[in-house]
């Protein structure tokens, strides 16, 4: 199953002037909606996909055009009204909602394009793994990994413990284990957690600690396309 949560109110796009939520912005003749969607287009046909919304801007019915358009076959739009306490409650709410249980989920962002998207060899024989390319800054999820090896023994958010940075899609093998960290990581202070928000990154620390075998897949710097500020998205334009 392939998740999209979409319940960000899209601030920085309205305070820089933009009248519409930035996935419902259009570039290159589709929304960024579609060019995020498209990543996953060899998966049409076989995956479900689960696409969390807001109850503004007729989001719900955007999608359904949407989803129709690019001819995804299974899917389902989970509607909230209220809002979340970032995006791993976002698609917490989700998966309560549409009652998903103990189904393998890929989350991932709809500012972020990965044309030509395929899950990696690997996938069947880990409990859950990050996208990651070589960057800097600290304005990413970070990953720290053991030398020579795939395999993860800490994640953060903000917080740069490697060159690592997540492209913002997260797999676990089983949405249980998703709800069960989750539940731990919220019941954290909110002093202990990224602006006081739920990152779905850092609950892999979680799962590591309890043995799950996690790992990351590393892609070129070239091969991912962001769009979750207006500077990038002006420049995806051109």
């Amino acid at each position: 199953m392939i998740v999209i949560p979409m319940a960000g109110l899209s601030s920085r796009f309205f305070n820089a002037g933009y009248v519409l939520p930035k996935y419902m912005l259009d570039a290159h003749g589709q929304t960024l909606f579609a060019h995020a969607v498209n990543s996953f287009s060899l998966y049409f046909d076989t995956h479900f996909f689960l696409f969390i919304v807001r109850d503004l801007y007729d989001t719900e019915y955007f999608v359904q055009k949407e989803c129709n358009k690019l001819g995804i076959k299974n899917y389902q739009i989970i509607v909230l009204y209220n809002n979340t306490n970032g995006q791993a409650d976002t698609v917490r709410l989700g998966l309560k909602a549409a009652n998903i249980l103990n189904q393998s989920i890929a989350i991932f962002n709809i500012d972020t394009f990965r044309p030509g998207f395929i899950f990696p060899d690997f996938i069947e024989n880990c409990d859950g793994y990050l996208e990651v390319f070589k960057g800097q800054g600290d304005n990413w999820s970070f990953v720290k990994a053991i030398d020579n090896s795939q395999r993860v023994i800490e994640t953060a958010e903000k917080k740069p413990i490697s060159n690592l940075c997540s492209t913002g899609l997260y797999y676990f093998k089983s949405s249980d284990n998703f709800m069960c960290a989750f539940e731990k990581e919220s019941k954290k202070d909110s002093s202990e957690l990224c602006n006081g928000e739920i990152y779905v990154a850092p609950m892999y620390n979680d799962l590591i600690k309890n043995n799950k075998d996690i790992r990351y897949h590393l892609i070129h710097d070239n091969e991912v396309i962001f769009c979750g500020v207006p500077e990038e998205y002006e420049n995806f334009k051109k």
